[in-house]
C-alpha cells in the first residue's frame, strides 16, 4: 500500500491543496508533498492528525476494501472448447469458485453431451437459451426447450444432451461452485 497515494486520493476528494491540508494539520506543505510522493513517513500520531482532517480514521484508512467488480464483459470470460466432443463452456463470471455460485455457458452441438457429473452438496439451475436438451437425473429424463428452466438438488449423477438438430445453449449456474 502506498500511503502517499492514498493521502493524496483524500486530499482531492476533499478539495483540499497541500497548503490547505497542511494548515489544517500543523503540519508544513514541503512536508505534505514529501509524504504523498512517498519521500517520508509520518509518525502515527501525525498520520492520526492529518487522516482526522480528511475524514477518516487509521481503520478505514488501511482497510482493503478493494471494489468489487459487478459487471462482466467478454473479454472477462473463460472459455473451453472441446470440438472432440461438441461442447464450448464459457465460465462468464471470473474466478466464481470463490463466490457462493458459479454460472456458466455451455454450447452442446447437436447429438454432443456434457461429462456426467456425480452427486454433490448444494443446488443447480439452468435455462435453456436455444435448442432443445433432455436434463438426465439418474435415471430419470427431463426435456427442456428454448425458454424453460430446471432447478434440482444434485442427489444423483446428472448430464445434458442435445437432442436437436441445430447447436443448444444453457446458462447453468451451481451453488456451491462445482464446475
Amino acid at each position: 500500500m502506498q500511503i502517499g497515494q492514498k493521502i493524496r486520493d483524500l486530499r482531492v476528494l476533499n478539495q483540499l491543496t497541500q497548503e490547505e491540508l497542511a494548515n489544517r494539520c500543523e503540519l508544513s506543505k514541503g512536508f505534505i508533498s514529501q509524504l504523498e510522493n512517498d519521500l517520508t513517513s509520518p509518525s502515527i500520531a501525525t498520520l492520526i492528525d492529518i487522516l482526522q482532517c480528511l475524514g477518516t480514521n487509521l481503520k478505514e484508512f488501511f482497510s482493503d476494501d478493494e471494489e468489487e467488480q459487478v459487471v462482466f464483459h467478454k473479454e472477462d470470460f473463460f472459455a473451453k472448447e472441446n470440438v472432440a466432443q461438441g461442447q464450448n463452456i464459457w465460465w462468464i463470471v471470473p474466478n466464481a469458485q470463490r463466490n457462493m455460485m458459479e454460472p456458466i455457458l455451455t454450447e452442446l452441438l447437436p447429438g454432443a453431451q456434457t461429462e456426467l457429473d456425480v452427486p454433490h452438496d448444494g443446488e443447480e439451475f439452468g435455462y435453456c437459451l436455444s435448442g432443445v436438451l433432455q436434463l438426465v437425473i439418474g435415471k430419470k429424463t427431463y426435456t427442456l426447450r428454448r425458454g424453460e428452466t430446471f432447478y434440482f438438488t444434485p442427489k444423483r449423477p446428472h448430464q445434458l444432451k442435445n437432442i436437436g438438430k441445430t447447436a443448444a445453449r444453457v446458462l447453468w449456474i451451481t451453488t456451491p461452485p462445482n464446475f
